[in-house]
């Protein structure tokens, strides 16, 4: 064993259990470095200060602490190895007040929910985590669900989900908005700007923000749909109730390219309204920047679309009602607050394209109300999806001529704009020289990519919505706000270079019409193991939130959502993903419990009354 100090406790005579891997070398069973316990009288002492549990070197240790039951093995933490650490544990455990009384410390899980649950007490379900009684499944210990885990699990989530309610009921107390007036003339302007009837959820959602706008504590909301499910016209229409009002309206987008398509979307939507958006990006000119600053500070500018430019310092609302942050997943908290420090209290709507599973949300998102868009609106078709290797490629290319040829359009999509030798990939402007002299020559074709300038860009977007282009070629800036009905096929080549969710938004830029779309990802025949298992999923299902689920499992909340842009807190006990079922009902229970305490009076909010 190479541990010399180890000879004076493998003494003569002494019987000891050993666990560990064995070898039957020349002289008989040969362990390395096993895990080893006497099998002495429990009364008897030991000479080895590492066999000494409570630190005095003559303590002597229980029976069977380390072999011969299921042990808990413990991460080591510098000189402290998990043998020692499950003696500390097995003495802290021991001096534990079994009973109620002066020295026991209350439950913090209150005892309806204890005994709705058949969650055993405190001190209990510790003892049995860390020491399972003998009979205890491995499987369930391993899986976290035994009683005593659940228990431990619950309460972590429990006592989180009721410091949420506490902040949010307090911040509502400190905080106080203008309520804004929704009347029949703010209804009739509604109706008039809406192209089509609203979906069910679109509906919901807009009762639950119409009630919020109403109120006197300020809105803090995330409204969260699939591809092309209309977040767009539910923000708008709220966005109609503050400008109604008098009060201004910022929407924040976390690109110059997805800001200008957000600002061509909000315009065509606003058109039979007297109202008209203004864009506001470090693109404008120096000249354009103060002209438009002093729109918004007078007030004579209603709805400002734009990128980080709008929080920026020289930026002043004369009088702020309502904050939109879009794909608010690229954004940080402080980007948040630093939106709605632009006016007193303004109401805030984060919106995103990308579906969060509801039980992340609850902890990512802890501190705001949560509305889904998960009907498609009629007239949208679904996509199918064929995940082929590169060896395939002519045959996809053959598929876009096909759909060329009956005068629909098409998207190609790829990872990078310029050559890159290290990852040996296709650039984007060398694949777009490809298809538009080799592969597509009777056909136009098209470049975009994020490194254009703002006026090219745009330039080459609308002439690919009007359809004097053909193909598209493009990198990641077409992922949302790109609609054209006419485009009923899209290639990705090196598919396996985008995440799960990115690959969902990107389909959705087809099937967007009334025509049958298809998505063919294309991915290189050494792609590991995982990147193949992304794009099953897509090939699988059109469901945004069944992706953004399985997404989830695959890569873990941390690289979701990016732990430290995102606040997602860490969890000693629970995982997020694990326990879904354990968080939810944490989340119902802890708003309950808070009520019940009288924590805080939420107040009832007005009867729903949708706009549609």
């Amino acid at each position: 064993m190479n541990q010399t100090h180890m000879a004076s406790f493998f003494r003569p005579g002494r019987r000891v259990a050993l666990h560990g891997l064995y070898d039957r070398g020349r002289g008989g069973l040969e362990f390395t470095n096993p895990d080893h316990e006497p099998l002495t009288d429990a009364t008897e002492g030991t000479d080895d200060e590492d066999e000494a549990p409570y630190g005095s070197g003559k303590t002597p240790e229980p029976d069977s602490l380390h072999t011969g039951r299921i042990v808990p093995v413990y991460p080591a933490a510098g000189t402290c190895t998990s043998r020692m650490r499950r003696r500390w544990a097995h003495d802290a455990l021991a001096r534990l007040p079994s009973k109620p009384g002066d020295d026991a410390p209350s439950d913090p899980l209150p005892e309806e929910i204890r005994r709705r649950h058949g969650f055993p007490p405190r001190d209990e379900a510790l003892r049995s985590a860390h020491f399972p009684p003998a009979g205890t499944s491995l499987e369930t210990l391993n899986a976290f669900r035994t009683p005593a885990q659940q228990r431990l699990v619950y309460e972590e989530f429990f006592e989180f989900q009721v410091d949420l309610v506490r902040r949010r009921r307090l911040a509502a107390r400190r905080a106080s908005s203008r309520p804004l007036l929704i009347d029949d003339r703010i209804r009739r302007a509604a109706r008039e700007l809406l192209p089509f009837r609203l979906t069910g959820d679109q509906r919901t959602a807009l009762a639950s923000i119409a009630d919020d706008l109403r109120s006197s504590a300020p809105m803090r909301r995330l409204l969260q749909g699939d591809v092309g499910s209309g977040k767009t016209i539910v923000a708008v229409l709220a966005a109609l109730i503050a400008m109604e009002n008098g009060r201004q309206v910022a929407l924040m987008s976390p690109t110059e390219v997805l800001a200008e398509q957000q600002y061509a979307n909000v315009a065509r939507l606003l058109a039979p309204s007297h109202f008209s958006p203004l864009l506001l990006t470090g693109a404008l000119t120096p000249t354009a920047r103060r002209e438009a600053a002093a729109n918004i500070a007078n007030g004579s500018t209603r709805f400002v679309v734009g990128t980080h430019a709008l929080v920026q310092d020289e930026v002043a609302f004369r009088d702020l009602s309502l904050g939109i942050v879009d794909e608010q997943h690229r954004f940080g908290v402080m980007q948040r607050a630093a939106l709605a420090a632009k006016g007193f209290h303004p109401n805030l709507l984060v919106m995103t394209a990308t579906p969060i599973p509801r039980t992340l949300a609850m902890s990512a998102y802890g501190d705001l109300d949560v509305s889904e868009l998960r009907e498609r609106p009629p007239g949208r078709q679904s996509v199918t999806t064929h995940v082929w290797t590169m060896s395939r490629r002519n045959e996809a290319y053959e598929r876009v001529r096909a759909e060329l040829s009956s005068g629909r359009q098409a998207f190609v999509v790829h990872p990078l704009v310029d050559e890159s030798e290290t990852l040996d990939l296709r650039g984007a402007t060398a694949l777009a020289r490809e298809l538009d002299t080799i592969v597509f020559p009777k056909h136009r074709v098209g470049l975009v990519h994020g490194g254009l300038p703002s006026v090219g860009r745009q330039e080459t977007m609308t002439a690919f919505s009007a359809g004097a282009i053909d193909v598209l070629v493009a990198t990641t800036v077409v992922e949302v706000g790109v609609d054209v009905p006419n485009a009923t096929i899209m290639v990705i080549e090196q598919a396996e270079r985008f995440g799960l969710a990115q690959l969902h938004q990107l389909r959705g830029r087809v099937g967007r019409g009334e025509a049958a779309s298809t998505c063919i990802l294309l991915h290189a025949p050494e792609a590991g193991e995982r990147a193949l298992a992304r794009l099953e999923v897509l090939a699988e299902t059109s469901d945004g939130f069944a992706i953004a689920e399985r997404d989830l499992e695959l890569r873990g909340p941390g690289d979701l959502l990016g732990t430290r842009q995102s606040g997602l807190p860490f969890f000693r006990i629970g995982d997020v993903v694990r326990d879904h079922r354990l968080m939810a009902d944490a989340h119902q229970a802890a708003a309950a419990w808070v009520a019940a305490a009288g924590a805080g009076k939420a107040g009832a909010p007005p009867d729903a009354d949708h706009l549609g």
